[in-house]
């Protein structure tokens, strides 16, 4: 596991997705974990504008998937698993699989599907430490 790094307020979480954006060699699944307003939308939007997204990105809450293809020709898939009732026989539904093969895919509320989650992936940790203060940990499984 990865230390964890200490984010002093929104720039701080930006700047670490984008550094992580640099790092990224799809096909690649990204599980994010955190309570609510921990910043994984903030994150997955720093994220998706490094990789050279120019359209807004939004938490898919409602749509559950957002795609957004990259300059790269690859696509983003945004996923948002929080209003899923019965996740892990919804996300079969919704094909959420399929992605994982595909493009970079980051998953908000990933703790909702770990069985179905693949074993190569990235897993992102957001914390509350403080009023703006978060401790992220990025971990790569294999």
């Amino acid at each position: 596991m990865m230390p964890a790094y200490l984010s002093a307020g929104p720039e701080d979480t930006q700047a670490l997705a984008r550094e992580l954006a640099q790092t990224l060699r799809p096909p690649v699944v990204i599980a994010l974990y955190g309570d609510l307003g921990a910043g994984k939308t903030l994150f997955t939007q720093a994220l998706a504008r490094a990789l050279g997204v120019t359209q807004p990105v939004t938490s898919p809450t409602f749509t559950l998937i957002n795609e957004y293809p990259l300059p790269s020709g690859i696509i983003l898939y945004h996923v948002d698993l929080y209003r899923l009732h019965d996740p892990i026989p919804e996300a079969r539904a919704l094909g959420l699989e399929e992605l994982f093969d595909e493009g970079i895919v980051v998953i908000e509320w990933a703790d909702r599907i770990t069985p179905l989650l693949p074993s190569t992936r990235i897993d992102v940790h957001l914390e509350h430490a403080g009023a703006s203060q978060r401790r992220i940990t990025i971990t790569p499984c294999c």
